[in-house]
């Protein structure tokens, strides 16, 4: 589990591929706190480590995630989004964030204004039922709040720190970007959905 909240970029150093999957070398200072097994988000994708050495980490990514996210797109020298996994002495600064990616969007604008960055991302409609105006998303892993939402596209606002600390700095009109949508509001969903709650089960009842 993460948080959405970047520790590091890293450059891909290289791209081997393997009999349904990919192994991806990264070059970061996030090594040093990565072990052999340990969970790492790469562009908000959940993989486990396999190799490290000085500065250097290792992964493996299987077929399902590279059909499903934006990590079959990487290239030798490109920046991604690192975040080790959460610990109980850790502050949840995001919100929670799986690793678990469910659909990729494209960036169809990038807009500067002011200080700050408008990012427009077109995404499937279908998926629009588990976005809110002002909630929460995971863009290639990274915490940000909905600014404006469309029917299938949604505009976030970065601020300069995020925008020099991340990967969005090389996003560019027209590049994938992995998406992952509020867990707690996809329980909720799903709850409804089964009948196990009731929408109105919480209103409070008139007493005339």
């Amino acid at each position: 589990m993460f948080t959405g909240i970047i520790e590091e970029t890293g450059k891909v150093i290289s791209l081997e591929p393997l009999k349904g999957g990919l192994e991806i070398t990264i070059e970061s200072p996030l090594t040093a706190a990565l072990q052999i097994d340990d969970s790492v988000s790469i562009n908000g994708a959940c993989h486990t480590v396999v190799y490290t050495s000085a500065n250097r980490f290792t992964v493996q990514s299987v077929e399902e995630t590279l059909r499903k996210t934006s990590i079959g797109d990487l290239k030798e020298g490109e920046i991604v989004n690192l975040e080790d996994s959460l610990t109980m002495q850790k502050k949840l600064d995001g919100h929670i964030v799986q690793g678990h990616v469910d659909t990729t969007g494209v960036i169809q604008s990038v807009t500067e204004e002011g200080a700050n960055w408008l990012i427009t991302v077109g995404f499937d409609a279908a998926f629009g039922h588990l976005l809110v105006p002002r909630g929460s998303i995971a863009v290639d892993g990274i915490s940000l709040t909905v600014a404006r939402l469309e029917r299938d596209n949604f505009t976030l606002a970065i601020i300069p720190y995020t925008w020099d600390h991340t990967s969005l700095r090389q996003r560019k009109t027209g590049d994938r970007v992995n998406l992952e949508f509020d867990i707690l509001g996809k329980y909720v969903l799903r709850a409804l959905e089964t009948g196990h709650i009731k929408a109105d089960a919480y209103i409070p009842k008139s007493d005339s």
